[in-house]
């Protein structure tokens, strides 16, 4: 076997090494069925069966309340961006409210102003998406079809906590970057969105979960690809759906169960690895992007002097641990730790960069 390094990476993210095996064993053929599921039919049994415990599952873990659906997209958040508001704003005569924490609220506010009007309750863009805005500070509609906020912000590493609040409107949530990182109450918001490749497996799907009465209110005439009733009413085979992806999900699902002990633990398990870069961090020699009261469990974002930045990234690598070169728009270095990111690759880099703070400071 290849030795594996420590991957960073902000998505596509290292994936849990039980779940890994668990597909290699399958990949070749199915036990029983002599099909892989690279190759199986979104109509065979076996799938059924897929689509159903990871519904379940799913369901027991985050104790998504009955009146929520949920259902496999594809064309990941970025979809997203465009099918929440052709079915919650097209057409409603009302604002839809966004407050706006990073990029990726940025580019969903582009996409809503498509299809009606859009009230940026508030944008961090002033100081480089560093921090939440203080309550005072969101400027809600006095009536909106629904207020959009990101969970988690991958290039500037600034999170909500798990329940925020933002007045009566339904809120709907990409948690494209922290879903299934900790324990979550459904039943707060309209709807939740989240793409695979962070925490739920690989690219190619997109999980949604949506309120019952948020889904009867929803414009008609839309395309039918594009109208999340078809793939409500369909069980998410109106199309061929990311067979593989799906039952990857389901593989992550039992590992969170089985392995992990549930959100709670997971939650335990990912306070525990970004405590050991935050606690570095509060120093001199580094830098936290994010301001301390808002920082991500999940995208650790830090720099450092701009000299020592090539530096830092080869000796990096010479431990194993890739990928932690920043995004552009922030600079620097960004650590990426999703579930799946063992502990010990997050002490080695931990002691790396003590150890070099102590050599460069």
């Amino acid at each position: 076997m290849t030795q594996r390094v420590y991957n960073f990476s902000p998505g596509p993210a290292v994936l849990p090494l039980p779940v890994m095996e668990a597909a290699q064993r399958d990949l070749l053929a199915l036990p029983g069925i002599g099909i892989s599921p690279l190759e199986i039919s979104h109509r065979h049994k076996w799938f059924d069966g897929v689509l159903a415990d990871t519904k379940g599952t799913l369901r027991e873990l985050l104790g998504i309340p009955q009146n929520y659906q949920i259902v496999f997209l594809q064309g990941g958040a970025s979809t997203q961006f465009s099918m929440v508001p052709m079915n919650f704003l097209r057409g409603t005569n009302l604002p839809a409210d966004f407050v706006v924490t990073g990029a990726w609220g940025g580019k969903a506010v582009a996409e809503a102003q498509r299809e009606g009007t859009v009230n940026v309750a508030w944008d961090g863009k002033a100081t480089n998406y560093d921090r939440l805005p203080a309550a005072n500070d969101v400027k809600l509609s006095p009536q909106a079809a629904y207020v959009h906020i990101t969970s988690n912000e991958t290039i500037q590493g600034v999170q909500f906590p798990a329940n925020p609040t933002f007045g009566a409107a339904p809120l709907i949530s990409d948690l494209s970057s922290d879903f299934l990182c900790r324990p979550v109450d459904v039943g707060q918001y309209g709807m939740i969105y989240a793409c695979a490749q962070k925490n739920a497996g690989i690219s190619s799907v997109t999980i949604a979960i949506i309120r019952d009465d948020l889904l009867e209110r929803g414009a008609k005439n839309l395309p039918t690809m594009f109208d999340f009733r078809t793939h409500v009413k369909n069980d998410s085979v109106y199309n061929t759906p990311p067979v593989f992806a799906i039952y990857v999900f389901q593989l992550i699902l039992q590992w969170i169960k089985n392995d992990i002990g549930g959100l709670a633990k997971m939650a335990a398990h990912n306070a525990a690895k970004c405590k050991l870069l935050y606690d570095v961090l509060d120093g001199e020699f580094y830098q936290g992007h994010a301001q301390p009261n808002c920082r991500s469990t999940m995208n650790v974002t830090f720099r450092m002097k701009e000299e020592l930045e090539k530096p830092f990234i080869k000796g990096a690598e010479q431990l194993q641990l890739m990928e932690l070169k920043g995004h552009r728009s922030v600079g620097g270095m960004r650590a990426s730790i999703y579930n799946a990111m063992p502990i010990e690759g997050v002490k080695i880099l931990s002691e790396y960069m003590q150890d070099f703070r102590k050599k460069n400071g």
